[in-house]
């Protein structure tokens, strides 16, 4: 990424810890904007917040965190390799599910974060985040296991974390499946070109 780049996501970020776009801003202790590489190729993209994440403004950062770090390291990757971030950038009283007009008020966010972090690759961890960059009305059980071409790059959906810590070995088997396939797209090299000022994110409309 280019210094132009780092201070435009630097100046999302900022403006983002001032958002008012819903009512999330009222109960929220921190904004949790992002964390990582600004040049990753790999991004990940969950649903939200946590009380941990709300307390230190960081995405992943309690058991469902610890969990994504070593699928990570299983695939020779490291936090600070990949560029994490959430659909909403504040924490849900009582971890309940996303609201949608929560997700449209915060969608812009990361549009502009996939736009200037451009990666090869994005993982979806869960239903939110993959229903969003997909727009399929369809579980992620079903999705999940494949590589989808998107935007002039590659999508994983995989379960959440979460998910895992809750549903036992046969979730993290699926879970280990699925960064798998991001290993083997990295290995692939970038097959997809980089995005370009008439071909981003932004300008084809995406999450509209």
């Amino acid at each position: 990424m280019s210094e132009a780049g780092q201070a435009e996501l630097a100046a999302l970020a900022e403006r983002a810890s001032g958002c008012v776009d819903c009512g999330l801003s009222a109960t929220r202790t921190t904004v949790v904007f992002g964390d990582g590489s600004p040049e990753a190729d790999v991004m990940f993209v969950g649903e939200a917040p946590g009380k941990h994440e709300d307390e230190q403004g960081l995405p992943f950062v309690g058991a469902a965190g610890k969990l994504l770090d070593t699928l990570l390291d299983e695939i020779g990757l490291r936090r600070e390799d990949v560029y994490i971030t959430n659909v909403l950038k504040c924490r849900p009283p009582n971890n309940r599910d996303p609201q949608q007009e929560e997700i449209d008020a915060c969608k812009g966010y990361l549009r502009s974060q996939i736009a200037l972090v451009d990666p090869a690759v994005v993982v979806t961890l869960g239903n939110f985040a993959t229903k969003l960059l997909l727009k399929r009305d369809v579980g992620i059980t079903r999705l999940r296991g494949q590589v989808y071409p998107w935007w002039n790059r590659r999508l994983v959906p995989t379960f959440h974390p979460a998910a895992a810590l809750r549903g036992g070995q046969r979730v993290l088997d699926d879970m280990r499946h699925d960064f798998a396939l991001v290993r083997a797209v990295l290995d692939e090299g970038k097959n997809a070109s980089t995005s370009t000022e008439s071909d981003t994110p932004d300008q084809l409309g995406l999450f509209e």
